[in-house]
């Protein structure tokens, strides 16, 4: 085997196992409360799931993060404000791992994502941005779109599901439509994920031999890696003709979903000018008792079987 085969394997290995790692850090991060992940930074070379110090600094900042996005999340619903977060980028970005984290702890009520299918033949007929407006936000809430109105300038301008007329259309409205949305109290950011070809390569082909992931692998995704030129042109154009003030572009580098993820979101949380909400101290009241309170049994067959 020659040292560039040697050199070549052996980053494929690294990536691989970057991979996995990141699918078993998923799980982690879910389960951890901050007890719990304390101990565990703090016994880090004994523990299965983390180790080496990028990891633990990973896992570190991802969580003092996410206490910041509590801090802001209670500070859009006190102060009833309202924000649109826009996600956008290639198949395989990491968008929906950034979106995961984001919402991984806050209340749903208040930060809910909006992850729309292909229009119906219906929705086909209304004016374009019409299915998105029922799904922007009310006073204290902020939406994440996975995907948005940019569907127009990317995946349906380059498999032919419009022409070239609606697009132009749609260049020539969108930021009036933006400027429309933070005119009306709308906090509005755009953010694109950016991963090289080869990245976009690998990724899919973790996804084809992961039976947990292949439902992520579409045809349509498997179309987009044959029109990967067109798909860089449309998104330049994009960039260049919605890139406004009120509502500029953000790109995120991502062929490295971790920092991609911190990055995003302490950009995030720099958009707003947001304070922690201090809240009265809890008090849990004591259990009334009822002595004419009896409760029934419930029979043995309605209970879930003890499998494990």
């Amino acid at each position: 085997m020659t040292d560039d085969n040697q050199s070549n394997r052996s980053i494929t290995e690294t990536n691989v196992r970057s991979e996995l790692m990141d699918s078993f850090d998923e799980e982690l991060e879910e389960e951890i409360d901050d007890n719990r992940l304390r101990e565990i930074l703090n016994e880090a070379s004994e523990h299965p799931f983390v180790e080496g110090a990028d990891r633990i600094a990973y896992f570190k900042e991802l969580f003092r993060l996410q206490r910041e996005l509590i801090k802001l999340q209670d500070w859009i619903f006190t102060n009833k404000k309202k924000a649109v977060i826009i996600f956008e980028g290639r198949d395989a970005a990491g968008k929906g791992g950034v979106i995961k984290r984001i919402t991984q702890r806050l209340n749903p009520r208040v930060c809910r994502v909006v992850a729309l299918p292909a229009p119906s033949e219906r929705e086909k007929g209304q004016w374009y941005f019409q299915r998105y407006v029922p799904h922007l936000p009310a006073s204290g809430e902020m939406v994440l779109f996975d995907r948005s109105w940019y569907n127009r300038a990317g995946v349906e301008r380059v498999m032919g599901f419009c022409t070239e007329d609606e697009v132009e259309e749609f260049f020539r409205s969108v930021p009036d439509f933006e400027r429309m949305l933070v005119r009306s109290g709308i906090t509005l950011i755009k953010y694109w994920f950016s991963i090289t070809d080869a990245q976009q390569h690998f990724r899919f082909h973790m996804r084809i031999h992961d039976p947990l992931k292949q439902w992520k692998l579409s045809p349509m995704d498997l179309e987009s890696r044959v029109r990967w030129e067109a798909y860089t042109k449309a998104k330049e154009i994009m960039i260049e003709r919605t890139h406004i003030k009120e509502s500029p572009w953000w790109v995120v580098n991502a062929d490295d979903k971790k920092k991609a993820r911190l990055n995003c979101i302490a950009h995030l949380l720099k958009q707003f000018p947001y304070t922690e909400i201090i809240r009265p101290t809890v008090t849990l009241p004591s259990r009334v008792h009822n002595p004419d309170y009896t409760r029934e049994p419930i029979p043995d067959h309605m209970y879930v079987p003890n499998e494990y």
